[in-house]
């Protein structure tokens, strides 16, 4: 019959053609609504890639059989049946063949719309789970980060009140920072490198001459964006379990450059020493701000951030970090 519509295009189409056409093409939908309820009734999507293209094939193969049929008995329904004709074999298998097609252009359709939006919403999913856990993270570093800021501007108060309004003011700037890090991934190194240098000089009040601080940051890496409060928890750790355990103090020193391929590198060394089952030890807290620092860049970067701290020398840990040089991956 299609081989038939085709034809009678250039010799006109009568109305009984037209009828007929449509008959057939409501058969079209009436069949792919039934093929399209089996495949999700008997869950093909779930089906190895074998399974699947077999039963498809069969689908595929019986439903033109079936179409080819149902063109006979419209033609005959009509009237416009032609023995002579729509009986030759190589119409009949001329119709399977176009009815295949047919088909097997609806079922490609249908699969790749069906995989795209499954696609979709896996990323969408993981968008979504990829947030709650980095929101998660970020309000573990919030009491912590604050309580120890609070701890040095209050040993100032009775002891030095010039210092103590000049450490008020700086801990204004980290808590308008720590406000401000809920509400985005990523912020702009220079922001996140400020607050630690307020950070710090809020804890070098309180250590006195038992800190010593330095910084050699490459102007190229205020062009990239980190996760905030990434290297504040560094600092902070370098402090909390390096400087503050030993009598004389010791060195915080942060370097910062540009990778030929490695995007940015930011190294903390501090005196101290990193012991063997530090990584691994969770007692009060201890560690808490190493695993989460992983987890956010591995959450927001994949694989394409790295950590690493490990002792150089006898005498220092260093902490690096490296930020590849395009952005996230979340959207």
């Amino acid at each position: 019959m299609i081989y038939l519509f085709f034809i009678s295009l250039d010799r006109g189409i009568s109305s009984v053609q037209v009828g007929a056409f449509f008959s057939l093409s409501a058969f079209y939908l009436f069949s792919t609504h039934i093929l399209r309820n089996t495949i999700k009734k008997y869950g093909w999507f779930n089906l190895n890639f074998g399974k699947l293209l077999f039963n498809s094939f069969l689908a595929l193969l019986l439903l033109s059989v079936l179409n080819t049929i149902a063109q006979i008995i419209i033609n005959l329904l009509f009237d416009i049946l032609d023995t002579e004709v729509d009986f030759r074999p190589v119409v009949i298998a001329g119709n399977i063949f176009v009815s295949f097609l047919f088909y097997a252009l609806w079922v490609m359709m249908y699969f790749l719309f069906h995989f795209l939006d499954n696609y979709n919403q896996s990323l969408k999913y993981q968008a979504k789970i990829n947030e709650i856990q980095l929101n998660h993270l970020k309000s573990q570093l919030n009491p912590h980060f604050i309580f120890n800021a609070l701890n040095s501007v209050r040993a100032l108060v009775d002891e030095d009140p010039s210092k103590a309004k000049t450490a008020i003011t700086q801990l204004s700037n980290i808590l308008r920072f720590s406000l401000m890090m809920d509400k985005k991934r990523t912020i702009d190194f220079e922001n996140e490198f400020n607050t630690v240098k307020d950070y710090l000089n809020l804890e070098s009040i309180r250590f006195e001459e038992r800190l010593d601080i330095k910084y050699s940051v490459d102007p190229t890496a205020y062009e990239y964006k980190v996760p905030p409060m990434m290297l504040q928890t560094i600092v902070e750790n370098a402090i909390k379990h390096g400087i503050s355990n030993r009598v004389k103090g010791g060195l915080i020193e942060i370097k910062c450059h540009e990778g030929i391929r490695d995007g940015l590198i930011i190294q903390v060394k501090n005196s101290g020493q990193l012991k063997a089952n530090a990584l691994s030890k969770k007692k009060d807290g201890e560690g808490h701000g190493i695993s989460n620092t992983i987890q956010r860049l591995k959450l927001i970067y994949g694989s394409r951030a790295s950590f690493k701290i490990f002792n150089s020398g006898n005498d220092f840990v260093i902490t690096e970090i490296k930020i590849p040089k395009q952005n996230l991956t979340l959207g």
